[in-house]
């Protein structure tokens, strides 16, 4: 079980980057050029709030199989889990900064939908996502991801 749990999360997380990139460069796109906000560029926003609340919900079930999440096994005291790098990166690094991004998706997506205009709907999912981004690719375990 942990295994498929563990490569659909991982296989996943490549769809994320990329739809969280795609949606970020499209609205700072549509912030400094000034486009006019259309149908295509809620999707993009939308499918981005999408994709990354169904990887939380996949990382969430990976944390109940995963031999790597001790945090509340009582196997390991927490001054040993923050000491080693990889338990600190698995139970509490990468869990607290996606947690974080996707609240900054949510914050986004929520926030822009009630602007009027273009212009501040597109500096909201500008901030916003570019934020949640930089939050992803700091915590991506890129030695195991890229193996």
């Amino acid at each position: 079980m942990y295994t498929t749990v563990q490569i659909l999360h991982s296989y996943w997380a490549y769809l994320v980057v990329l739809v969280v990139t795609l949606a970020t460069i499209n609205a700072l796109i549509g912030l400094f050029s000034k486009k006019e906000y259309a149908a295509k560029d809620f999707r993009i926003s939308l499918f981005a709030l999408i994709v990354t609340h169904l990887q939380l919900l996949i990382g969430m079930v990976l944390i109940f199989f995963s031999p790597y999440f001790v945090w509340f096994s009582g196997t390991h005291p927490v001054k040993d889990i923050m000491k080693d790098a990889t338990l600190r990166l698995y139970n509490v690094e990468h869990p607290l900064t996606m947690t974080l991004m996707i609240v900054f998706i949510t914050m986004g997506y929520s926030k822009h939908k009630k602007k009027l205009t273009s212009t501040p709907k597109f500096k909201v999912l500008a901030i916003f996502y570019t934020l949640a981004l930089i939050l992803m690719l700091s915590r991506i375990p890129w030695g195991n991801w890229l193996s």
